[in-house]
């Protein structure tokens, strides 16, 4: 049977869902977007995510596909997009839905991932939701030496979720980096893939590091261990944001 293939591209804010992915008994972005497109397309709709984020983690840009057994004009998808944002609770964003080949996955096409985690540094209730605030004294100068020593290797075991059904732990990091932002200390990261926990195990780790919990040489070792209990303790899900996704242009349809 043939079938179309579009794209969403959206943005949320992960702070009363579980995470992406649909779970039993656990409100999730997925199921309440697939519940909405399902109603309004009067067509089962079943969305393949550009990959999990856990409980409390947002993005500022996510991508998901779905197929269906029919054109869906510009009108139909702008109306669409009009319907969903106006239904949804104002947490999750559509902002457009358009076609794309149908080799392509929303998933396993993606060449890069972005994540971001921002600290604060001074508290801030309107930021609350989006940051870790933090007291006391942080070397991200030390920290950023510790993230440029991170982008050295592939194999991330130390800072994996243990018992996932990854086949390979390896990840090409192609960007790690501290900034100051105003008030808050920014961390920035750019990998083809990321494992589960990986992003916030890391910066767990180069908080210790920025603390005087450990040295760089500390930080080597843990990496080198490949075990997860000698890397720091995760940070809150609240700081991080998926923040960009890319894709190859040429899978686009025009």
């Amino acid at each position: 049977m043939n079938f179309y293939r579009y794209f969403l591209r959206m943005a949320y804010d992960g702070s009363r869902y579980h995470g992406w992915q649909r779970q039993p008994n656990a409100i999730t972005v997925q199921q309440t977007l697939e519940e909405a497109m399902t109603m309004m397309l009067r067509s089962a709709i079943r969305l393949t995510g550009a990959g999990r984020t856990d409980t409390g983690v947002h993005a500022n840009e996510y991508f998901a596909h779905f197929d269906i057994d029919h054109l869906l004009t510009n009108e139909a998808r702008e109306k669409l997009v009009f319907r969903l944002n106006a239904y949804l609770w104002g947490d999750i964003a559509v902002f457009e839905i358009f076609p794309v080949k149908v080799d392509l996955h929303a998933r396993f096409s993606a060449t890069s991932r972005t994540y971001r985690y921002c600290i604060s540094r001074v508290p801030d209730p309107f930021r609350r939701n989006f940051t870790h605030y933090i007291y006391g004294d942080i070397d991200h100068v030390l920290m950023n030496r510790g993230a440029a020593l991170i982008m050295g290797y592939r194999d991330f075991t130390s800072f994996s979720k243990v018992d996932t059904d990854t086949k390979t732990n390896i990840c090409r990091i192609s960007e790690a980096r501290w900034e100051m932002e105003g008030t808050e200390l920014v961390f920035s990261i750019t990998a083809d893939r990321f494992l589960r926990n990986m992003v916030r195990a890391i910066v767990g780790t180069l908080l210790e590091l920025g603390t005087g919990k450990i040295t760089l040489e500390d930080l080597q070792k843990i990496i080198e261990s490949k075990n997860r209990s000698k890397a720091g303790e995760s940070v809150p899900a609240k700081g991080l944001t998926l923040y960009r996704i890319a894709y190859p242009e040429e899978i686009y349809l025009t």
